[in-house]
């Protein structure tokens, strides 16, 4: 039977919230998906309007048969899933849930930023076995006065630098395409040129993207010229790292410690070194997924699909927004 509802497929689930927002509108139905299938999630999106999708890949093919496809919405704000060229060409929009999991991601940063500077993990251990002879086996580090470099002054980079300066440290940025002044009204120090403070730096916080110019920003060359007591923290993308250059860097002490929340590929396979090495802290790509950002996540996910239906457009939440001037 032929409807004039706005249909929208659900890749992978929603919370609640976002669901009850969908079923609020009687203009409106959907299906939800649970699945990251390439051929499933093209058939099930033949006649769809908008697409929400969590980690699953919006292939070329799925577009394609998706023929009244409006809106393609991710669940989150990373969309190296999603073939952005395809949706382009054809005038697509793709929107990201740009405000959801800022705050939990920049608190996921501090977390690695504390548990390593503290050593907590080295004496939590001893203690469980009721040793105190570490005590006196001195393993941490004030934060107060020492120097961080953060990669990235967007919405998430931003909040980690607020945190940072809150914890008394020297906070420095890196971001080419942030004016200067916009980092030195936060109360860091702009720089443009990490190979020229990186030596100086006790910890260093990436946010962000994974492309061309950011693949391999750390690799053995940055890592022989960071402190041997310095960290690196990734809550961005993999690949930002070259993850055997860290193990190496790592194993020979060249730096002293590494919070993971990113991988290369992902799952991280049972091969992978990093899982076997010693001084990294890890956790897999969880960062912004708290309780409240997974609602705050679902709400603006679906809020995207409604706004485009509406044509309420938000041009901060679209990826290809070069598509609106054409």
């Amino acid at each position: 039977m032929e409807t004039n509802k706005r249909k929208v497929l659900v890749v992978q689930g929603l919370h609640e919230q976002g669901i009850k927002m969908l079923d609020k509108r009687s203009d409106i139905e959907y299906q939800v998906l649970m699945s990251d299938d390439e051929n499933e999630i093209s058939d099930a999106a033949k006649d769809v309007h908008g697409i929400t999708v969590r980690t699953a890949n919006i292939t070329q093919k799925i577009i394609e048969s998706a023929k009244n496809l409006l809106v393609v919405s991710r669940h989150g704000v990373g969309y190296d899933s999603i073939d952005t060229k395809t949706l382009s060409e054809k005038k697509i929009p793709l929107t990201i849930a740009a405000h959801s999991n800022m705050i939990s991601v920049a608190e996921h940063a501090m977390f690695f930023l504390l548990a390593l500077s503290k050593n907590v993990f080295y004496y939590d251990d001893f203690t469980r076995k009721a040793d105190w002879s570490t005590r006196w086996n001195i393993k941490a580090w004030d934060l107060a006065e020492k120097k961080i470099l953060i990669i990235g002054y967007g919405r998430i980079g931003s909040r980690v630098v607020k945190r940072a300066l809150a914890f008394e440290m020297k906070v420095y940025v890196y971001d080419p395409f942030v004016d200067n002044k916009v980092i030195s009204s936060s109360g860091a120090i702009p720089t443009d040129n990490i190979q020229d403070i990186l030596y100086e730096m006790d910890a260093v916080s990436i946010h962000c993207p994974r492309n061309a110019e950011t693949e391999n920003m750390f690799s053995k060359k940055e890592f022989d010229q960071m402190k041997n007591t310095s960290f690196i923290i990734n809550c961005a993308r993999g690949g930002i790292i070259n993850e055997d250059d860290l193990c190496n860097a790592l194993d020979n002490d060249n730096i002293a410690g590494a919070g993971l929340d990113v991988f290369d590929i992902e799952p991280a396979p049972k091969s992978n070194r990093m899982l076997n090495t010693k001084n990294v802290i890890l956790s897999p790509h969880i960062a912004g997924v708290t309780v409240e950002a997974t609602v705050r996540m679902a709400k603006e996910t679906v809020q995207n699909v409604l706004d485009v239906f509406d044509e309420k457009v938000n041009e901060n939440v679209i990826v290809n927004n070069e598509i609106l001037r054409r």
